[in-house]
């Protein structure tokens, strides 16, 4: 069950309009990499989720994910500011002018809308548990990347909240796995011989560095 309180997970603004830039948050919204997509990765992949504490933990972060959501429409619509007007229309806002009449829309920044294949979901808990570690990492690099392309402070202090939730969901994903790593495929598959062989296919060779890479494992050989 969700409840939905008329309140923001956290306060956003801007200092000025600005609908070119709200062209470019629109991968937040809808993007492979934003938060809808996280949202309902999160979600679906809990549904068979026997460990409850992990199962709370991802329903936990994909409510929150849907927080981030709101936050993130509110902030286009707000970049947004003026009526539809073909005058003030530029590459890359075409979409929300004929399509939305300036709402916030499930697209990315090019106007492609929104698909459930940028859900993984494995069934595999370790498998789901790195492609969320992934997943956090990338969305932290998008948001960067924003944070880069504007100057209005207020947007900044928006993303920069965002960009640090991404980071605590990426801790809390990695202590996850910290705990199941012997668990599922990682526990069925790469046991043998062959998981700890390294094939030096590179002339120059490379330094030894990755030959010690796994402490627990005999030194990969050649």
């Amino acid at each position: 069950m969700f409840k939905h309180e008329k309140k923001l997970f956290h306060p956003v603004d801007v200092e000025r309009p600005n609908p070119q830039y709200a062209a470019l948050m629109e991968e937040q919204l809808g993007g492979a990499n934003g938060e809808l997509k996280a949202a309902m990765q999160y979600m679906s992949q809990s549904f068979r989720i026997k460990d409850k504490e992990i199962k709370d933990l991802f329903m936990d972060i994909a409510a929150e994910e849907l927080s981030h959501m709101e936050m993130v429409a509110q902030t286009i619509s707000l970049l947004n500011g003026h009526d539809v007007n073909f005058n003030r229309t530029d590459v890359g806002e075409i979409e929300t002018h004929v399509l939305l009449g300036l709402n916030p829309g499930l697209i990315n920044a090019s106007g492609q809308s929104w698909t459930a294949d940028y859900v993984s979901v494995t069934g595999d808990l370790c498998a789901d548990l790195l492609s969320n570690i992934a997943s956090e990492q990338r969305a932290k690099v998008v948001y960067e990347y924003l944070y880069r392309q504007i100057a209005d402070k207020k947007v900044r202090e928006t993303i920069d909240f965002l960009l640090n939730r991404e980071e605590a969901h990426n801790a809390l994903f990695r202590e996850a796995f910290n705990k199941i790593q012997d668990t599922g495929s990682d526990r069925d598959f790469g046991v043998t011989k062959d998981s700890r062989l390294y094939f030096d296919l590179s002339s120059p060779s490379p330094s030894d560095t990755f030959r010690n890479f796994n402490p627990e494992h005999p030194s990969f050989r050649q």
